[in-house]
């Protein structure tokens, strides 16, 4: 449900498959797999039912989800008001690799991913699983969360969905400034 529900990993993704292609939007899709491994790590070892327990960890967590969802709004007005014209730019192996760790960093910080992770905790977790079984979690997690957001990145990477982002850029980056400026006003006034 986590990958179905765009969020900011997809908005990223959307960012770096219509600008620079496929590849590199599926680094991206890799580094958000890798940082999924990271927070479903962190449940299974209880660091996400530790965080829901300390009040005023989970508060600073809150505003600092807050105020990167409040400049991932900045930046999608500013790109519905920006005149440029889509283009896909050539992109070197560095490049590629940062990109990669941009997707990772993202799912990490990602107030959305770490809810669903908090919520995962409160269910319970699998810690007193077999290592068999916490290690197949993880690949599961990590194949899911590569192949979800990696079908993303082919869907927005595709020749018809860049030309049709191109025709509505300026109101689909609107739509996800709006978005994100709700998401992150609902997230520093919620009480969790």
């Amino acid at each position: 449900m986590g990958i179905l529900s765009p969020g900011p990993s997809v908005a990223l993704i959307l960012g770096v498959a219509t600008s620079r292609g496929r590849l590199p939007s599926l680094v991206t899709a890799f580094g958000v797999a890798c940082g999924s491994i990271v927070l479903s790590v962190a449940t299974i070892i209880g660091l996400t039912a530790l965080l829901a327990q300390v009040a005023e960890l989970m508060t600073v967590l809150r505003w600092a989800g807050a105020a990167y969802l409040a400049w991932l709004a900045y930046k999608a007005f500013r790109n519905a008001a920006s005149a440029t014209k889509l283009t896909v730019e050539k992109v070197g192996r560095e490049s590629v690799w940062r990109t990669g760790l941009a997707g990772f960093a993202l799912q990490v910080s990602n107030p959305k991913a770490i809810m669903f992770w908090l919520a995962i905790a409160s269910l319970g977790g699998i810690g007193d699983a077999p290592l068999s079984v916490v290690v197949l979690f993880v690949a599961v997690v990590f194949l899911n969360s590569f192949i979800g957001h990696g079908a993303y990145a082919v869907l927005l990477s595709s020749a018809p969905a860049r030309n049709a982002y191109g025709r509505a850029r300026r109101y689909i980056e609107s739509g996800l400034g709006s978005f994100f400026l709700f998401a992150g006003f609902k997230l520093a006034t919620t009480r969790l």
